[in-house]
This record gives C-alpha cells, structure tokens and sequence, in this order.
C-alpha cells in the first residue's frame, strides 16, 4: 500500500534487492539493476554512514495494443540504505555496474576495542 500506510522510516519507491558480502577486509554490496543506464540513472552516495543507492528505470515508449500489452516489469524510481560499519570513509568507496548488477566495495575500519584494562602500577 502507498501513503499514508507506508511504514515509518521507509523510502518511497520499490526496495532494491542486495547482498552483503565480506571478502577479505572489504564489504562489499550488490544490488539488482537490471535494465538501467549506469551513467544517468543510477545514484550512489555515503553520508553519515549510510550507503544510499537510488535507481530510475524508464518504461520504453512502443506501440502497446490494449488487449495483448502486459508487463510484469517494475518501472520508477528505487532505493535502498545500507548503514556501514562505524569509521567508513567516503572517500574509499568504489562502485561498478556490469550485467545489471552494482556493485560498491569498500575497506572496512579496523575494530577499535571498546574497552581497555588499564595496568595500574605501585608508586
């Protein structure tokens, strides 16, 4: 259902499909995008340590008789947030697109330790 029932905090449009994958000491994300020109409809951007992917596929314009057109095939807009690990920067994110498919790889942080034993010494 759309407004007003959509969930609080969702963004509009159709979720885009991903997979999060660890390979050695990069995250690297994969998202379904078929059928879109890489150039000038898809978006990705980092802030505030989220990965946003927003997507647009146009509907081809073709000559569409009333009683043998149907599509099963999502048009629109589309978008997806992935929160990162804490510490990523944006400046080391790179992204591909190949077959339909985005790819974002980016190094993850080394773990800081939240808590530290601290040695305390006579004297």
């Amino acid at each position: 259902m759309g407004w007003p029932f959509r969930e609080a905090g969702r963004p509009a449009g159709v979720p885009i499909r991903v997979e999060e994958v660890r390979e050695g000491d990069q995250l690297v994300v994969r998202a379904e995008l078929p059928g879109v020109d890489p150039e000038k409809d898809i978006d990705v951007t980092v802030d505030e340590g989220v990965l946003t992917i927003r997507a647009q596929r146009q509907e081809r314009t073709e000559d569409k008789q009333a009683d043998s057109y149907r599509s099963e095939f999502r048009y629109g807009q589309f978008e997806r947030q992935i929160r990162l690990p804490k510490g990523t920067s944006p400046d080391v994110v790179s992204a591909s697109y190949r077959d339909g498919l985005l790819e974002v790889r980016l190094p993850i942080p080394a773990e800081e330790p939240s808590a530290r034993r601290i040695d305390v010494q006579r004297g």
